[in-house]
């Protein structure tokens, strides 16, 4: 069927080649090189200003009666159809026409307007509907193709997969790249296709694209498909997303519109899910950071998306830092509140920063650029205030011990080291669970706690505890006062024992006591170095292992 499948019409040649006006002997007398343009749809008439009558891409029928008898008549009659853009003029012969009049087909050949004489008569009504009904077959053929590229978007998100997955099947069937951006023209997400001379690296698309715009100070390049992503806000006119297809590769068609636009429709719905587009965006860059952490992302590729994403740090070390929100404390539904929070506080840092959100994990991931390694504990302290400050501000700071974020600064360097380094930072973080609070740790002085935390399901460590101080969790469940904070205390400051009182708010005396009574009940010396190292790592093994009594 020709352009049928992709134009969502067909062309002045498959008309031709249809019973009716096959049946006419149809001859073409000018514009013979332009028999692809599509035919939108069908018209006849014989008035001479029938040109106003038509909105362009009609293939329009006539005897010749409005052609007017002057030349110049005729001219001006052929050039205001072609000025409307119709599609073809085809002319009956007969008691009109023997034949076409030389000043029609010049006419016709410089405007490069398809003119058509027919030799022989045929109903005009049964041309109409042979036409038509080829029209209607066609956009119902690429309705089918629009509804099947919405069928396996709709079966992604149904098996778990998300906006990239969408985006993905889009590329695919319009052979280009696909973006979601913001209202403002900020990238959320982009997507290629994976064959074909459109299947570059869509982030080197973007980044010429948005310096072409920023140049031209324009909208998009020519051959662009945009499509709104609705938001659901209030107005009839709310736009959460936008949905850019750029023509890289073949020309994008009516059928690559109508599959985004049912693309969008989907995308509308998870958008809602995700609230704002901040929250996506901010999740975005969680995936990324979370990718460069699990080695899907090379430190090669890195700074190129890092700079699609907004991050720009200089030459200087980058430091990664994770921040983990207690389980209780979460947000259930809004992370953009958190992520805008935070990165206002973060403004006043003075580093670049990029930061993501990961709800699943209830983390937040960042990369900072540092000028050099000597900034690394400054810029820790200002950034883990920071984080504080807008934990607080989204009504996320919990008021009871062991509700506090935990924020867990990693080791800086380049982006070789960056993934390794938010990756230790994201499981210290997890591990440093019910530690003593502090504005930040260090990941490389919980390397201990780490190792602990990962033998966390392991019965022998279980076993272990309950061998190093199961008596004393035995007495604290059933007596006071409990004794297992005297000996964390203790061990806290190395054994010095007047630092342990003053802690504790006892008199010496009072600390000795206890102190022989914990030797007794766990049957040790409490100065032997191996008992006190033994004793130290159960203590911070119980938090784990799920023996906390």
């Amino acid at each position: 069927m020709g352009a049928v499948d992709t134009q969502g019409g067909i062309t002045v040649q498959r008309a031709l080649e249809l019973p009716g006006l096959r049946g006419g002997l149809p001859e073409v007398v000018a514009g013979a090189e332009r028999l692809q343009r599509t035919v939108r749809w069908v018209h006849a008439g014989e008035v001479p200003n029938i040109a106003s009558l038509l909105k362009g891409g009609e293939l329009l029928l006539t005897t010749g009666l409005g052609l007017g008898t002057r030349p110049a008549e005729q001219r001006a009659f052929v050039r205001r159809l072609a000025d409307r853009g119709i599609a073809a003029l085809v002319v009956e012969l007969g008691p009109r026409f023997a034949r076409l009049p030389a000043t029609l087909v010049e006419t016709a050949r410089a405007a490069g307007l398809p003119l058509v004489q027919l030799h022989r008569e045929v109903p005009f009504v049964t041309v109409t509907e042979e036409i038509h009904t080829e029209i209607v077959n066609g956009h119902y053929a690429l309705l089918q193709r629009a509804e099947e590229v919405h069928r396996r978007c709709t079966e992604a998100l149904l098996g778990g997969g998300g906006i990239p997955q969408v985006l993905g099947i889009l590329a695919d069937f319009t052979a280009n790249p696909v973006f979601l951006e913001t209202p403002d023209g900020q990238l959320l997400y982009a997507a290629a296709c994976e064959t074909g001379e459109a299947a570059a690296d869509p982030l080197q698309i973007w980044e010429g694209l948005r310096g072409q715009r920023e140049a031209r100070a324009s909208g998009p390049p020519t051959g662009a498909v945009l499509v709104d992503v609705p938001g659901g806000g209030p107005g009839a006119g709310s736009v959460r997303a936008r949905l850019a297809l750029l023509a890289v590769g073949p020309p994008l068609l009516p059928v690559h519109r109508m599959a985004a636009e049912r693309a969008a429709g989907i995308l509308a719905v998870v958008l809602m899910q995700a609230r704002q587009e901040e929250e996506l965006a901010a999740r975005g860059r969680g995936d990324f950071l979370t990718d460069l952490a699990e080695g899907r992302i090379t430190p090669e590729d890195a700074p190129a998306q890092a700079k699609v994403l907004g991050f720009k740090p200089g030459e200087g070390p980058l430091l990664p830092v994770v921040m983990r929100l207690a389980a209780e404390l979460a947000p259930t539904g809004n992370w953009a509140v958190l992520a805008r929070a935070v990165l206002e506080e973060l403004s006043s840092v003075g580093v670049p920063v990029l930061l993501g959100v990961r709800p699943v994990e209830g983390r937040v991931p960042l990369l900072l650029g540092l000028r050099s390694e000597s900034e690394r504990t400054a810029v820790a302290d200002r950034v883990a205030a920071a984080l504080r400050a807008g934990v607080e501000r989204a009504g996320l700071m919990g008021a009871r011990a062991g509700t506090q974020p935990v924020v867990v600064v990693g080791m800086a360097g380049g982006w070789a080291a960056a993934g390794a380094g938010l990756r230790h930072a994201a499981e210290t973080a997890a591990a440093a669970q019910g530690l003593p609070e502090r504005p930040w740790y260090d990941a490389r002085r919980l390397d201990i706690d780490l190792l602990l935390w990962r033998l966390r399901d392991h019965r022998d460590l279980a076993a272990f505890v309950e061998r190093a101080i199961g008596p004393l969790q035995t007495h604290d469940r059933a007596s006071r006062p409990p004794l297992l904070p005297t000996l964390e205390t203790y061990l806290a400051h190395a054994g010095r024992k007047a630092e342990t009182a003053r802690e504790l708010h006892l008199n010496r005396q009072t600390l000795y006591n206890r102190l022989a009574r914990i030797a007794d009940l766990l049957g040790t010396d409490l100065d032997d170095p191996q008992t006190v190292l033994a004793l130290s790592l159960a203590l911070r093994a119980r938090r784990h292992a799920g023996a906390q009594g």
